[in-house]
């Protein structure tokens, strides 16, 4: 625990960066995106996807 809060208290504006994929350049110069994304765009693509809309 110790060892994690070294970077907050002893370097300036000391925060954990983001660990999601799209925030990581690295990912977006490979065109990685996370499977939300991935599924949302394959679900555009396809006629026979299933709707994001729930019936409730």
């Amino acid at each position: 625990m110790a060892f994690l809060c070294v970077k907050l208290f002893f370097l300036k504006d000391g925060r954990f960066s983001s660990q999601h994929i799209h925030d990581s350049e690295a990912m977006r110069q490979r065109d990685i995106h996370c499977v939300m994304d991935q599924d949302r765009e394959q679900r555009r693509k396809s006629r026979w996807a299933v709707s994001e809309r729930s019936n409730n």
